[in-house]
């Protein structure tokens, strides 16, 4: 077939580093992003292969994620922006792991195991963040080879592509499929959230914002208009200086339990930190004895759960306090 021709001959553009084995996990793809070009044109045909097994789009994000800027990364996002089933995690490693000429012999296993029809059309929505301009390039390259239609969103945060994905493959019902929509959509849920918040002061609205000098700097720069000042933000490491994830993000504050480099917090100051392709948010504030105070996202779920079995709560009694009356008066109505 034409298709696996042009797949041999791009392959050969994309070469495999000599002896390097990868495996495909919870957060993809991880290592040095010298070593990844090759990972990236295959991840390409792999994301075709989802998109006409599914009849739908996939995603393909390119991200250094959490690690040191001289990483990259890349993962799959499935059609309702879910990760890709285990299965396909493991075709993932199988075809990154494929020695050069084995590589058409391992994507026509799964085209055989997934009974793939490879006249279906493709669709692959491709992202990355600030450390992943010559890579995705090599993702797109792999779609192409396998006749994949392509969007490049260019520079977004991962939560953004994951976001595409659904709106897309929900015809628009979940949303608009565009970096506007997605604020949109994002912020008017926050300001209608917190209309409920009595009396709220300024000092409530201000929040302090560490980038980790990554793709969250540049995304919360272009949102803060869309807020209308409900929310008040300080930006720090926004990638203007400084290294992606050295000193900063989500993961240093967490293993550190310490502030990041550049901010400076007084007491009761709320603070929060991204990680580099801002899918991971901690807050953190110190007390007034100097204490740090994390917040992650098992403590955020807690808050959570507590505030909705308070409104539960609040819900009940409303309720028992309207029906009381009319229970009692029917009671006395069939004893007379």
């Amino acid at each position: 077939m034409a298709q696996f021709e042009e797949v041999s001959q791009k392959s050969a553009v994309h070469p495999m580093p000599v002896g390097l084995v990868l495996q495909y996990g919870t957060a993809g793809f991880r290592t040095n992003a010298k070593q990844l070009d090759h990972v990236m044109f295959r991840m390409g045909l792999l994301a075709t292969l989802r998109s006409k097994k599914t009849k739908a789009t996939i995603g393909v994000m390119v991200t250094a994620s959490h690690n040191p800027e001289e990483d990259n990364g890349v993962k799959l996002v499935d059609p309702m922006g879910e990760m890709v089933t285990p299965a396909w995690e493991g075709y993932a490693t199988q075809l990154a792991n494929a020695e050069q000429e084995g590589l058409l012999t391992a994507l026509k296993d799964v085209i055989e195991r997934e009974a793939i029809s490879m006249a279906q059309e493709a669709s692959v929505f491709v992202g990355k963040d600030t450390s992943s301009e010559s890579l995705s390039q090599a993702v797109l390259d792999g779609v192409h080879a396998l006749g994949g239609h392509s969007k490049d969103y260019g520079l977004v945060t991962t939560p953004q592509l994951h976001y595409m994905v659904c709106c897309q493959n929900t015809q628009g019902r979940y949303g608009e499929a565009t970096v506007k929509g997605y604020y949109r959509k994002l912020s008017q849920a926050f300001i209608q959230l917190t209309k409920n918040v009595p009396n709220r002061t300024d000092d409530q609205k201000a929040l302090l914002v560490d980038g980790a000098n990554g793709i969250g700097a540049l995304k919360v720069c272009e949102m803060e208009t869309y807020l209308k000042n409900e929310l008040q933000l300080s930006l720090f490491n926004d990638g203007s200086s400084g290294k992606l994830n050295h000193l900063c993000g989500a993961d240093y504050v967490k293993v550190q339990q310490r502030a990041p480099k550049g901010v400076e917090m007084t007491a009761g100051e709320r603070c929060c930190s991204y990680d580099g392709d801002a899918d991971r948010i901690v807050y953190y504030y110190s007390g007034s004895a100097g204490r740090f105070h994390l917040l992650d996202g098992d403590k955020i779920a807690t808050l959570i759960s507590t505030y909705l079995k308070e409104l539960l709560t609040q819900v009940y009694a409303h309720t028992q306090s309207l029906y009381l009356p009319m229970m009692l008066s029917s009671l006395v109505g069939k004893l007379q």
